[in-house]
């Protein structure tokens, strides 16, 4: 009798790409008008802050400017060009000051309570922004306009140094933005440069992007992440981008950038930018609107608690408690919004 001979076992099918289920859900059919209408209503709680100030930072190349766009696009329904956006990358960032720009509403003299502010992309050490110059941008020192300078911080007689900042000057929330396409875990230069398949971040913006996020931790200012460019990085998404919360890579994109920069990946927002379409599209318009949405509760909850901090810490120094300092600050508020606090009528 011939031996039994065993026929090739069949190769097991790659693992798939796709989680069963979207671990974030969305709904694709009704959401967009539900966030347009949340953002459309919002409005500070706090009267002394009448627009909240947004700083988007991040490596250059990365779609900071692009963001921004695709925001105004969103809510003017159209596409728009108002912050100048580089069509390729180049060797330097094509946003050379420290700009800041209004979201102007459709009826004459209306504009959204937030702004955004957008600075020169994250360089090698000795051609970037100074530390210190950002650290007086969170702070509120730094007018909208001011070139920054890589040799040199802004000193105090310059005219776009704001000597005496208020709550309402101060950066409310910073988001960084990232390309989803160059994000790598930190020690990938072990790995064979065949087995790459993205471009990586220099170690070295990192490091400067971890470092503004320590010191806007130490101002409790909150901090986002928007991932650009989800669509060149997974196919799946590049294919349906109603994918990308069931994407694994997307998942595992937004997990290293959580563990490169110590951002909880609940506060990680990816989108894909306007960049060739000539009409705005549904999908995208829902992930930049949930972004959106959550960067100002995110930035309404820390004026908020600068509010609290400031009335609270005067209050306990002189022997009050904080509970009762926090009542008094709420019935202050709420006196300075009515008139039945006013005082009586003289007729």
């Amino acid at each position: 009798m011939w031996p039994f001979k065993k026929g090739k076992q069949p190769t097991p099918p790659p693992p798939s790409s796709e989680f069963s289920t979207p671990w974030r859900s969305l709904d694709w059919k009704e959401d967009k008008q539900k966030l347009l209408t949340a953002v459309n209503k919002f409005k500070p709680r706090n009267p002394e802050v009448d627009t909240l100030r947004i700083l988007l930072h991040g490596p250059q190349g990365a779609g900071k400017s692009s963001f921004f766009n695709s925001v105004y696009n969103v809510l003017k329904g159209r596409i728009t060009t108002r912050a100048l956006a580089h069509a390729t990358e180049t060797d330097g960032s094509f946003t050379l000051m420290s700009k800041t720009y209004n979201m102007k509403k459709d009826c004459p003299n209306s504009y959204f309570p937030f702004n955004f502010t957008d600075i020169a992309g994250m360089h090698e050490a000795s051609t970037g922004i100074q530390m210190d110059d950002i650290v007086k941008l969170l702070n509120g020192h730094i007018n909208s306009g001011y070139t920054f300078n890589p040799v040199k911080s802004i000193t105090e007689d310059d005219p776009k140094y704001n000597k005496n900042p208020t709550l309402k000057d101060r950066i409310h929330c910073l988001v960084a933005v990232l390309p989803a396409n160059t994000v790598s875990i930190m020690n990938e230069d072990k790995m064979d440069d065949n087995k790459k398949d993205d471009k990586k971040i220099d170690n070295n913006i990192f490091k400067q992007m971890r470092e503004v996020r320590v010191k806007a931790r130490d101002l409790g200012i909150p901090q986002v992440i928007i991932l650009t460019k989800i669509d060149e990085s997974c196919p799946l998404v590049k294919d349906d981008l109603t994918k990308v919360y069931t994407s694994k890579k997307i998942k595992k994109k937004m997990e290293e950038c959580s563990v490169n920069l110590g951002v909880p990946v609940n506060c990680i927002y990816p989108v894909k930018n306007y960049h060739e379409e000539r009409t705005t599209d549904d999908i995208m318009d829902i992930l930049i609107l949930d972004a959106l949405k959550n960067i100002i509760y995110f930035a309404d909850d820390n004026v908020e608690d600068q509010v609290d901090s400031e009335f609270v810490t005067p209050f306990t120094l002189l022997g009050g408690n904080t509970s009762m300092a926090s009542f008094l600050k709420r019935l202050f508020t709420s006196c300075s919004n009515t008139t039945a606090c006013s005082g009586p009528t003289v007729v």
